[in-house]
């Protein structure tokens, strides 16, 4: 993350994306797939590592094998088979939705996971209770513990899509974007950016 000011002095904290330039591998339509769509693909891999099917796929797009490949329903990009996608696509104070998989924390109890306060005192014949989640179930009746209670489990490492986040400023010779607000996943990740 970084941070910028605006013209009136204020600051605004930024993350910085590498947005491109990703390579249009395919296209699909009605008539031939049944749907409308767009393949893009991004980063580049080793010839070696890349199946061989998928290095054909690549070739006929006129491009050398990509790691990352995703495809786009109903996208308003009209681009063919072979052209790029830069950051010129986004503006200035437009707002977007950046899609990615968040930090893993590992296995967190319930005060970090789900805000439990825990039990609070420490009298009373309280012995190690501070950060214990309390009653779960009943005894005679339900006699079984309710599905979705929350308890301490593996947290992070999940799908997150953050809207509304504003594009402040587009460097389309680096192909970087300033977009204000947290952006899912750590350092270097992949992210979807849908506007």
């Amino acid at each position: 993350m970084t941070s910028i000011f605006e013209p009136n002095g204020k600051q605004i904290a930024c993350t910085i994306i590498e947005a491109g330039p990703c390579v249009v591998t395919q296209k699909k339509t009605v008539d031939t797939d049944g749907y409308n769509s767009l393949q893009i693909a991004y980063g580049d891999a080793k010839q070696k590592n890349t199946p061989n099917a998928q290095v054909h796929h690549f070739a006929k797009a006129g491009t050398t094998p990509k790691s990352v490949v995703k495809e786009i329903r109903n996208c308003s990009i009209d681009k063919n088979v072979g052209e790029n996608i830069t950051c010129e696509i986004f503006t200035e104070g437009e707002k977007v939705s950046v899609i990615g998989t968040s930090k893993g924390k590992g296995f967190q109890g319930v005060v970090r996971r789900h805000g439990f306060s825990g039990v609070g005192e420490a009298t009373h014949g309280q012995h190690d209770r501070q950060r214990a989640p309390g009653s779960v179930g009943g005894s005679s009746y339900p006699s079984r513990v309710f599905k979705g209670m929350r308890m301490a489990g593996r947290m992070g490492n999940d799908r997150v899509k953050v809207k509304a986040l504003r594009v402040v400023k587009v460097f389309p010779e680096q192909n970087y974007i300033l977009i204000s607000g947290s952006v899912p996943g750590h350092n270097g990740s992949i992210v979807l950016i849908q506007n």
